[in-house]
């Protein structure tokens, strides 16, 4: 079930402003070509950037500016410094206007245009913004940072392949940055591929534990694919982090209810509204929860107040709706219904709110329809499944067709729109989402069952499209790793990308996989003692089609029980201790 909540872009955006900021006097200048050391007063003035008085530094950073002597590169550096300074002091007019003047005095000033950027981002402006980043890029092609920012603009402008392209820039220059992982793994989940965003969170909170932005989004992604517990757990560590933060509440409330603890969910959407007493998502999560408790009353007043606050929220009347109709007042749940198709019908919540009111007036067709469709546009919506049971409909929808010659063996390719899923007859409870990588379609090329101890698992082997590489057009291949016994798909990882290949190590009660980017993601499994020894268990059996597989595959070829090396990948990724710059203390 889904957080109804501000978007994670945006989320993501306010979060990321200061932290995308770019001061240099006092620290290394290499990005910028710089080597001049910093004027006293400007030294002072970032040292009161880091107690976090911005008026003081605003001030000196004035005084600093009044030397004759200053070079034009140096008093530029100041200029960015005092813009900084006053974003942190909430006057972004006077922030843009010493941008300007910076990168008047030194067009060559590649900090001065990123900062300007992503300023003008903040400001509602990306499509101006992205001409700050391409002439911070041109001037300094290994700037990360620009690379980064210039993806939350192309977000903004939903553009999520360019976006996607830059963050992956972003992290090949940076690969133990936690932004850039994070601002890619919400692009990801933008176009509908949570296991990819799920896999860039997780990297994002190996990289920072503290990262609570990152935590929260990677539970958005976990609830959207049927991951409710550990949502849960995602959300309480970002409440852990920033324990004043209503949204998170929200979010979290909305996981208890899919995990149908709907006590715990109301106990969450109240501390939110404690929090943020206008929180219209707070008043409409706890009115749907307590008309899901039949505490009619109090989930009559609760939605009335978000009605109130927001008299154009679409969700408010579909749950008082839903409410209306739990409480047989099919009529006066009709006029709520129809005033929410009218202001966006769209919605899943809408559109599953109508099912509900169909089911109850006993139009089972129009019902399924709607549920299936609800479903189609958010596939964690638990509500909208539960109707389908009651109703004895499968998930599916009409519209999807099977993909000829996609399949393998009794596996099946079905396609709706641009999206894609397999199928077996074997497993009627498994939907895999073939989540693509590149251009192309999902090919199946092999299916795994694995044996003891990991008996209850299976690995799907599907082709991921072709991506650019450095010598061109590259084909890649995904793994879906199936937790057959609870019909879930425990993770999508790229398996090959060119002659790049990933190697999987699996050990008693996890899975390792040292990725073709170098990186090594882990997931724990369930373990079983095999009957028999472990050198005597035979190699899992497997349907292969196509080209031989390669020689690294190691699901198949890992033998079980042998001592295992730490990958190389893993080794090089711990972080290293590292001298600690101005840039850190200000916004690390």
């Amino acid at each position: 079930m889904r957080a109804h909540a501000p978007s994670l872009l945006a989320f993501a955006l306010a979060m990321s402003l200061a932290s995308a900021l770019d001061t240099t006097s006092g620290v290394d200048r290499a990005h910028a070509g710089e080597t001049a050391p910093p004027a006293s007063k400007a030294e002072e003035a970032a040292q009161q950037l880091v107690r976090g008085n911005p008026a003081q530094a605003i001030a000196d950073y004035t005084e600093a500016l009044k030397d004759t002597g200053l070079a034009n590169d140096r008093r530029a550096a100041i200029l960015n410094d005092r813009a900084v300074a006053y974003v942190r002091a909430g006057q972004p007019k006077l922030a843009i206007e010493d941008y300007n003047r910076a990168v008047q005095i030194f067009a060559e000033y590649p900090a001065a245009y990123n900062n300007r950027g992503n300023l003008l981002v903040a400001l509602g402006q990306p499509a101006e913004a992205l001409k700050d980043f391409d002439r911070a890029i041109l001037l300094a092609p290994g700037y990360a940072a620009a690379y980064s920012n210039r993806a939350n603009a192309r977000v903004k402008l939903n553009q999520p392949g360019p976006a996607i392209a830059d963050f992956t820039k972003a992290i090949e220059l940076m690969p133990s940055s936690a932004p850039p992982l994070s601002g890619r793994g919400i692009a990801h989940l933008a176009t509908g591929k949570p296991h990819a965003a799920i896999r860039d969170f997780s990297r994002a909170v190996n990289a920072d534990a503290r990262f609570a932005s990152a935590y929260r989004n990677r539970a958005e992604a976990r609830l959207s694919v049927g991951q409710n517990d550990e949502a849960i757990e995602d959300l309480s560590r970002a409440v852990a982090f920033d324990v004043n933060n209503a949204e998170i509440y929200v979010v979290r409330g909305y996981a208890y209810l899919a995990a149908n603890n709907t006590a715990s969910a109301i106990k969450d959407f109240a501390r939110a509204i404690e929090l943020d007493p206008r929180s219209v998502t707070g008043f409409q999560a706890r009115g749907l929860a307590n008309g899901m408790a039949d505490a009619f009353d109090d989930a009559y007043a609760d939605l009335n107040r978000a009605i109130e606050l927001d008299p154009r929220a679409a969700i408010s009347f579909a749950y008082r709706a839903f409410v209306y109709k739990q409480n047989t007042q099919l009529d006066i749940a009709q006029r709520d219904m129809e005033t929410a198709l009218k202001l966006n019908g769209n919605l899943p919540e809408v559109i599953w709110a109508r099912g509900e009111l169909g089911e109850a007036r006993g139009q089972a067709d129009a019902a399924v329809q709607d549920y299936q469709k609800a479903l189609a546009l958010n596939p964690g919506w638990r509500l909208a499944s539960e109707g389908l049971k009651r109703l004895g409909a499968a998930a599916s929808i009409t519209d999807e067709r099977e993909a000829a010659g996609l399949g393998i063996g009794k596996w099946k390719v079905l396609a709706r729109g641009t999206s894609f899923y397999a199928t077996s007859a074997d497993y009627p409870d498994l939907r895999i989402p073939l989540e693509m990588i590149g251009d192309g379609k999902p090919k199946l090329l092999a299916w795994e069952l694995k044996e003891p101890p990991h008996k209850g698992y299976g690995v799907l082997r599907f082709a991921g499209g072709k991506v650019p590489g450095k010598g061109g057009p590259e084909d890649t291949e995904l793994a879906a790793i199936i937790d057959i016994e609870n019909g879930r798909v425990l993770a999508i990882q790229p398996h090959r990308q060119g002659a790049r290949v990933a190697t999987w190590t699996w050990d008693e009660d996890r899975v390792q996989i040292a990725s073709v980017d170098g990186v090594t993601d882990e997931f724990a499994v369930r373990s079983l003692k095999p009957d028999v020894p472990v050198a005597a268990v035979p190699v899992a059996k497997r349907y292969t089609q196509g080209a031989p597989k390669p020689a690294a595959w190691a699901p198949w070829d890992q033998p079980m029980g042998q001592p295992r090396a730490e990958p190389r990948e893993r080794r090089a990724s711990k972080p290293q201790p590292k001298p600690k710059t101005l840039f850190d203390l200000l916004f690390n």
